[in-house]
């Protein structure tokens, strides 16, 4: 996906002047992260302890929403504005970082949880590289 992220990135007319590459993996990162947190809530629904998995199920929404917001607020290049921009980031890395915990609490019994939470880690560390890429600009 990187390469349709990089294509649509090069083709705007107005582009943001930010780390391309820190940016394309973040937008990358934060939807792929949407869908595994997604994707995990549905599969605690399912199981058969659904009662234990409860905060996992919210932290799971919490982080799909706002990794989903932060990629398409990323995506609109067009008079960024910085400050709203690391505040979806920071908003974003610290969903990902509870997620993240959450998950690696029931990543022995359940594959889902454990590449949820391996997911909400990658995306976390994009999110702060790109960060950190605003700050240094």
């Amino acid at each position: 996906m990187t390469t349709a992220v990089n294509d649509l990135l090069e083709a705007h007319p107005a582009p943001a002047e930010v780390d391309r590459g820190a940016l394309a993996a973040c937008i990358e990162e934060c939807m792929a992260c949407a869908q595994a947190c997604t994707a995990c809530a549905d599969a605690c629904l399912a199981e058969q302890e659904v009662g234990t998995l409860r905060r996992c199920i919210r932290t799971d929404a919490d982080c799909a929403d706002l990794c989903e917001t932060t990629g398409r607020v990323l995506s609109r290049q067009a008079t960024v504005d910085i400050d709203v921009a690391g505040a979806v980031l920071r908003a974003c890395a610290a969903a990902c970082s509870a997620c993240a915990q959450e998950c690696e609490q029931h990543a022995s019994m359940h594959t889902h949880c454990r590449l949820c939470a391996e997911r909400c880690r990658t995306c976390e560390a994009a999110c702060r590289r790109l960060l950190d890429s605003l700050a240094d600009g």
